[in-house]
């Protein structure tokens, strides 16, 4: 016999003797209870009443405190919702991270577009005030003109 088929052994045991004692408990405390007294078994009997009560009213709490988290399948991915129909603006907020990824993309776009406008109208500016005649710019070797020009 190996060491786990004797742990399982041992724990079924334990539970078996465990079992047995509560039988054994209950059915003493059973015997008892129909010797006791009429008015000590009248109190047992409403103490038990309100702590069923009391209980009951626990879990009722609790229930209406916290709505219970459910796993919601959407598609192909599975969410942790809550139960039940969740409000219209709930939904409308979860919309709110795309709305902003989207603007702040069309920002970016809007700034670059708007920085190479500004590039564009330097060299524009650079080129028109220049002293060369409109002529120089066809030539095929202005492009040497301008980077022996840079590198001086």
């Amino acid at each position: 016999m190996n060491k786990s088929q004797f742990g399982m052994d041992h724990a079924s045991n334990e539970d078996a003797l465990v079992a047995r004692f509560g039988l054994r408990v209950a059915a003493g405390l059973s015997d008892q209870a129909q010797n006791l007294p009429a008015n000590v078994a009248e109190r047992l009997s409403f103490a038990r009443e309100q702590a069923l009560m009391k209980a009951r009213h626990a879990r009722a709490a609790q229930a209406q405190a916290a709505p219970a988290s459910v796993l919601v399948r959407s598609g192909s991915a599975l969410s942790l919702g809550r139960g039940g129909d969740s409000p219209r603006w709930l939904k409308l907020t979860s919309l709110l991270p795309l709305l902003l990824l989207v603007l702040g993309l069309a920002v970016i776009q809007h700034s670059q577009w708007y920085e190479q406008i500004l590039a564009a109208a330097e060299i524009d500016t650079g080129l028109l005030s220049d002293k060369l005649p409109p002529a120089a710019y066809g030539d095929p070797g202005f492009k040497e003109y301008l980077n022996d020009e840079q590198e001086e």
